[in-house]
């Protein structure tokens, strides 16, 4: 069989998921991401709103750790979405690198989670830093509605 990045990347992360799935230290939730080229400018650097995309795949992978599928919530018209972000871009990541993104639940409240992410290189060094606010939402109006219990009570034993 020929091996293309694609499936090497996907080994390599079903190997990291099997690692660091459902394990939380210190409150920090960690999660491998591989560059791909289509994640960079022309420039072959990491385009910066796909650093966006980093944090949101470690968020939901986050919340699978802690045992909340977010398609069954979905079902139920439920759903969180992003109010506020900020990005701190501090360092570049080039194509094929292997990074890590970072998850800290930094404050729960009625309707709303804010947490602390960071993305960091092999090296440990931190590469960019995103605070992020998500509102919980009713799919159906799109007003903020309570976090169901199920959930922040995972989020308190996982926070």
């Amino acid at each position: 069989m020929t091996y293309d990045g694609t499936e090497r990347q996907a080994a390599y992360l079903t190997q990291q998921a099997r690692q660091i799935v459902g394990e939380v230290s210190l409150g920090e939730f960690s999660w491998p991401v591989r560059v791909y080229y289509e994640d960079t400018d022309a420039g072959g650097i990491v385009y910066y709103a796909n650093y966006l995309k980093f944090c949101e795949r470690a968020r939901t992978e986050w919340l699978r750790a802690l045992g909340v599928e977010q398609d069954g919530w979905l079902d139920e018209k439920i759903g969180f979405v992003v109010r506020h972000v900020s990005l701190d871009l501090r360092a570049p990541a080039r194509f094929n690198d292997f990074l890590t993104v970072t998850v800290v639940p930094t404050r729960i409240r009625k309707v709303s989670i804010e947490c602390v992410q960071e993305v960091r290189n092999v090296n440990g060094q931190v590469l960019c830093v995103a605070e992020v606010k998500a509102a919980c939402v009713n799919l159906a109006t799109m007003k903020p509605v309570a976090i169901p219990g199920p959930i922040i009570e995972v989020l308190g034993r996982g926070s």
